[in-house]
Protein backbone atom coordinates (compact mmCIF):
# COMPACT_ATOMS: atom_id res chain seq x y z
CA UNK A 1 0.00 0.00 0.00
CA UNK A 2 2.80 2.41 0.86
CA UNK A 3 4.16 2.01 -2.67
CA UNK A 4 0.97 3.07 -4.46
CA UNK A 5 0.65 6.59 -5.85
CA UNK A 6 -2.44 7.29 -3.73
CA UNK A 7 -0.63 6.63 -0.44
CA UNK A 8 -0.28 9.71 1.79
CA UNK A 9 2.80 9.53 4.03
CA UNK A 10 1.70 12.71 5.84
CA UNK A 11 -1.33 10.76 7.11
CA UNK A 12 0.41 7.49 7.95
CA UNK A 13 0.73 7.06 11.71
CA UNK A 14 1.44 4.38 14.28
CA UNK A 15 0.56 4.31 17.97
CA UNK A 16 3.35 3.16 20.26
CA UNK A 17 3.12 1.91 23.84
CA UNK A 18 6.27 0.99 25.77
CA UNK A 19 8.27 0.91 22.53
CA UNK A 20 5.81 -1.45 20.83
CA UNK A 21 3.65 -0.55 17.82
CA UNK A 22 0.10 -1.19 19.00
CA UNK A 23 -1.96 0.56 16.31
CA UNK A 24 -1.83 2.24 12.93
CA UNK A 25 -3.81 4.22 10.41
CA UNK A 26 -3.05 4.54 6.70
CA UNK A 27 -4.62 7.05 4.30
CA UNK A 28 -4.90 7.19 0.54
CA UNK A 29 -6.52 9.60 -1.84
CA UNK A 30 -9.70 8.46 -3.53
CA UNK A 31 -12.18 9.94 -5.99
CA UNK A 32 -15.73 11.15 -5.74
CA UNK A 33 -17.07 10.94 -9.29
CA UNK A 34 -20.05 13.27 -9.22
CA UNK A 35 -23.19 12.60 -11.23
CA UNK A 36 -22.78 16.01 -12.85
CA UNK A 37 -19.53 14.83 -14.47
CA UNK A 38 -16.86 16.30 -12.20
CA UNK A 39 -14.28 14.35 -10.20
CA UNK A 40 -13.14 15.39 -6.74
CA UNK A 41 -10.25 14.14 -4.64
CA UNK A 42 -11.24 12.90 -1.20
CA UNK A 43 -9.46 10.91 1.47
CA UNK A 44 -9.96 7.36 2.61
CA UNK A 45 -8.31 5.43 5.39
CA UNK A 46 -7.81 1.79 6.04
CA UNK A 47 -6.51 -0.08 7.63
CA UNK A 48 -7.13 1.38 11.03
CA UNK A 49 -5.92 -1.26 13.43
CA UNK A 50 -5.20 -1.69 17.11
CA UNK A 51 -3.77 -4.84 18.65
CA UNK A 52 -6.51 -6.78 20.49
CA UNK A 53 -4.88 -6.40 23.91
CA UNK A 54 -4.86 -2.61 23.43
CA UNK A 55 -8.39 -2.16 22.12
CA UNK A 56 -10.86 -0.18 24.19
CA UNK A 57 -8.18 2.25 25.38
CA UNK A 58 -8.89 5.07 22.95
CA UNK A 59 -5.96 4.34 20.62
CA UNK A 60 -8.13 4.14 17.50
CA UNK A 61 -9.86 7.36 18.55
CA UNK A 62 -6.52 9.15 18.96
CA UNK A 63 -5.34 7.98 15.54
CA UNK A 64 -8.55 9.11 13.84
CA UNK A 65 -8.82 12.47 15.60
CA UNK A 66 -5.13 13.27 15.07
CA UNK A 67 -5.27 12.51 11.36
CA UNK A 68 -8.61 14.31 10.86
CA UNK A 69 -7.00 17.50 12.17
CA UNK A 70 -4.00 17.11 9.88
CA UNK A 71 -6.25 16.33 6.90
CA UNK A 72 -8.26 19.48 7.61
CA UNK A 73 -5.07 21.55 7.94
CA UNK A 74 -3.86 20.13 4.61
CA UNK A 75 -7.05 21.37 2.97
CA UNK A 76 -8.84 18.10 2.27
CA UNK A 77 -12.64 18.29 2.04
CA UNK A 78 -13.89 14.90 3.20
CA UNK A 79 -12.96 11.41 4.32
CA UNK A 80 -14.90 8.42 2.98
CA UNK A 81 -14.50 4.95 4.43
CA UNK A 82 -16.17 1.59 4.68
CA UNK A 83 -16.79 0.82 8.33
CA UNK A 84 -19.23 0.15 11.11
CA UNK A 85 -21.57 3.16 11.41
CA UNK A 86 -22.04 2.55 15.14
CA UNK A 87 -18.29 2.84 15.72
CA UNK A 88 -17.47 5.68 13.33
CA UNK A 89 -20.38 8.01 14.16
CA UNK A 90 -18.54 9.06 17.35
CA UNK A 91 -15.88 10.59 15.08
CA UNK A 92 -18.29 12.62 12.98
CA UNK A 93 -18.94 10.08 10.23
CA UNK A 94 -22.43 9.76 8.77
CA UNK A 95 -24.00 7.61 6.09
CA UNK A 96 -22.67 8.67 2.69
CA UNK A 97 -26.17 8.01 1.36
CA UNK A 98 -27.26 11.27 3.04
CA UNK A 99 -25.25 13.05 0.33
CA UNK A 100 -26.27 10.69 -2.48
CA UNK A 101 -22.83 9.08 -2.45
CA UNK A 102 -22.74 5.49 -3.61
CA UNK A 103 -20.19 2.73 -4.07
CA UNK A 104 -18.16 2.48 -7.28
CA UNK A 105 -20.69 -0.08 -8.54
CA UNK A 106 -23.59 2.33 -7.88
CA UNK A 107 -24.95 0.81 -4.68
CA UNK A 108 -25.90 2.41 -1.41
CA UNK A 109 -24.02 0.66 1.37
CA UNK A 110 -24.63 1.05 5.09
CA UNK A 111 -20.89 0.70 5.66
CA UNK A 112 -20.02 3.62 3.34
CA UNK A 113 -19.43 6.52 5.71
CA UNK A 114 -18.32 10.11 5.19
CA UNK A 115 -16.79 12.69 7.50
CA UNK A 116 -17.12 16.19 6.07
CA UNK A 117 -14.08 18.32 6.91
CA UNK A 118 -15.37 21.54 5.32
CA UNK A 119 -18.97 22.71 5.70
CA UNK A 120 -21.25 22.31 2.67
CA UNK A 121 -18.43 20.87 0.56
CA UNK A 122 -20.54 17.89 -0.54
CA UNK A 123 -23.63 19.89 -1.48
CA UNK A 124 -24.60 18.89 -5.01
CA UNK A 125 -21.85 16.28 -5.28
CA UNK A 126 -23.92 13.10 -5.32
CA UNK A 127 -21.99 10.40 -7.11
CA UNK A 128 -19.80 7.34 -6.79
CA UNK A 129 -16.93 6.82 -4.35
CA UNK A 130 -13.99 5.17 -6.10
CA UNK A 131 -11.09 3.90 -4.02
CA UNK A 132 -7.58 3.39 -5.34
CA UNK A 133 -6.90 0.07 -7.09
CA UNK A 134 -4.69 -0.95 -4.16
CA UNK A 135 -7.88 -1.95 -2.32
CA UNK A 136 -8.80 -4.47 -5.02
CA UNK A 137 -6.95 -7.28 -3.33
CA UNK A 138 -5.78 -10.33 -5.24
CA UNK A 139 -6.28 -13.10 -2.67
CA UNK A 140 -3.59 -15.34 -4.18
CA UNK A 141 -1.07 -12.47 -4.12
CA UNK A 142 -2.02 -11.78 -0.50
CA UNK A 143 -1.51 -15.44 0.35
CA UNK A 144 1.95 -15.36 -1.25
CA UNK A 145 2.79 -12.18 0.67
CA UNK A 146 1.70 -13.79 3.94
CA UNK A 147 4.16 -16.64 3.29
CA UNK A 148 7.05 -14.18 3.63
CA UNK A 149 6.33 -13.93 7.38
CA UNK A 150 6.64 -16.34 10.27
CA UNK A 151 3.50 -18.51 10.15
CA UNK A 152 0.70 -17.52 12.50
CA UNK A 153 -2.60 -19.13 13.27
CA UNK A 154 -5.34 -17.57 11.15
CA UNK A 155 -8.52 -17.01 13.08
CA UNK A 156 -11.90 -17.36 11.47
CA UNK A 157 -15.47 -16.84 12.60
CA UNK A 158 -14.48 -14.30 15.23
CA UNK A 159 -17.26 -11.94 16.33
CA UNK A 160 -15.64 -9.03 14.48
CA UNK A 161 -15.28 -11.07 11.29
CA UNK A 162 -18.92 -12.14 11.48
CA UNK A 163 -20.02 -8.55 12.05
CA UNK A 164 -17.91 -7.37 9.10
CA UNK A 165 -19.50 -9.97 6.82
CA UNK A 166 -22.96 -8.83 7.94
CA UNK A 167 -22.09 -5.16 7.35
CA UNK A 168 -20.83 -5.64 3.79
CA UNK A 169 -24.07 -7.39 2.85
CA UNK A 170 -26.15 -4.31 3.70
CA UNK A 171 -26.24 -2.84 0.20
CA UNK A 172 -29.03 -1.79 -2.11
CA UNK A 173 -29.22 -0.57 -5.67
CA UNK A 174 -29.32 3.16 -6.16
CA UNK A 175 -32.17 4.40 -8.32
CA UNK A 176 -30.39 7.19 -10.18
Amino acid sequence: MRKCAAFLPTLDFVAVSDGKIVGNIVYTTAKLVADKGTTHTVLSFGPLSVLPDYQGRGIGKMLIEHTKKIATDLGYDAILIYGDPVYYKRFGFVAAEQFGIRTADNMYADALQVCVLKNNVLSGLAGRFVEDEIYNMDSSAAEQFDKTFVPKEKLSDTPSQKHFLEMIQLRRKAEI
